[in-house]
């Protein structure tokens, strides 16, 4: 019997070693499927992209910039969507201040030189201090950096993001909300919010843990996805 598909999202500068932990934890009970977000250049592009490749129905989880894209991907087709997980992201649109820092990090990236994407002053807002000295951790966040390259950032760095709040005031399937309790990024005050606009979400704090909760604390994360999959069951 055929185990049913869940689609996740990297997010900026990530690929499907972000989701790694994840995918070995809960082969089991899902068809996981890493989606393709280095291509498009608008939220809509990038989520009709996903939905094209994905199946007809399935459960959906999207991190950071894939979390964005996940909602998206929910407001041009919620029907399609059995259940969705939210991790270290937000539905807010840019304000002015994080547009100004967009266009500095733009600027930093095509400035010449080799491009390094997560270094050591970056990966102090993406990481709990306990994990910057963690080698294993730097060293996978940094793999994809390289991979994946500038242009790839360029293209996800300008990614318009909008706001969702209307559209996780309209779901209906079960909906996990996941953050990191030292996320810099996205703070998990601003997941309290986003849960509070749907009452029958599960909200969870992964502790010891920054931005990068997949990563830093996949057992903890791995249980919690584990539990949103097998509510409906």
């Amino acid at each position: 019997m055929a185990l049913p598909p869940l689609v996740l999202i990297p997010g900026l500068l990530n690929d499907g070693e972000l989701w790694r932990d994840q995918i070995a934890a809960l082969s089991d009970i899902a068809d996981c499927i890493v989606a393709d977000i280095t291509k498009g250049e608008s939220l809509e592009k990038l989520a009709a992209q996903v939905l094209t490749g994905a199946p007809s129905r399935f459960a959906l989880a999207g991190f950071s910039l894939g979390g964005y894209v996940a909602v998206e991907m929910a407001r041009m087709a919620s029907e399609r969507i059995e259940q969705l997980a939210l991790l270290d992201t937000s539905i807010r649109a840019d304000s002015p201040d994080r547009a100004a820092v967009r266009k500095a990090l733009d600027k930093a990236a095509r400035a010449p030189g080799k491009f390094h994407g997560f270094g050591d002053r970056l990966l102090q807002t993406y990481l709990a201090d306990s994990h910057l000295g963690d080698e294993a951790i730097v060293s996978r966040i940094r793999g994809m950096t390289k991979r994946l390259g500038l242009e790839v950032f360029v293209r996800q760095n300008n990614v318009e993001r909008k706001d969702g709040a209307d559209v996780l005031r309209a779901l209906r399937c079960p909906v996990l909300i996941l953050a990191g309790e030292f996320d810099a990024l996205t703070p998990y005050a601003d997941h309290e919010a986003m849960a509070a606009l749907v009452p029958h979400a599960e909200l969870v704090r992964i502790a010891d843990s920054g931005h990068m909760t997949p990563i830093e604390n996949p057992t903890a994360v791995n249980a919690a996805l584990r539990r949103w999959l097998t509510a409906r069951r």
